[in-house]
């Protein structure tokens, strides 16, 4: 599929400014699922990490060892390397708030009491 990327200049919403996201999305080929995760994935990160991470998509169909060695059960997964530690999200990421939560980009909201 693609190479992993590197965008230059942003400031995110993550934790450290100066931290480059490195990001895996294992999705099949162009299933509906994917072609959404991936989709997902590509508004998420300029909305709210700009500039600040590196992206490769795997087709799990093409390179299994990756899968394996990542330890993947189901596509589309997308898989925060750095910084670590490891998180994982199953989905085509269409839940954005829930992705961000979930790869620690932002904190969870605070539901009013």
């Amino acid at each position: 599929m693609s190479q992993p990327r590197t965008a230059g200049g942003g400031n995110g919403s993550a934790t450290d400014p100066g931290e480059i996201w490195e990001l895996r999305l294992y999705v099949t080929s162009q299933s509906p699922n994917s072609v959404r995760a991936i989709e997902n994935l590509r508004r998420a990160r300029e909305e709210h990490m700009p500039g600040r991470y590196r992206i490769e998509v795997v087709d799990v169909l093409e390179n299994p060892r990756l899968a394996v060695d990542d330890q993947i059960l189901a596509v589309p997964t997308v898989v925060r390397k750095v910084p670590t530690p490891i998180k994982k999200i199953v989905g085509d990421l269409s839940d954005t708030d829930r992705f961000l939560v979930g790869l620690q980009v932002r904190a969870p909201r605070k539901v009013p009491t």
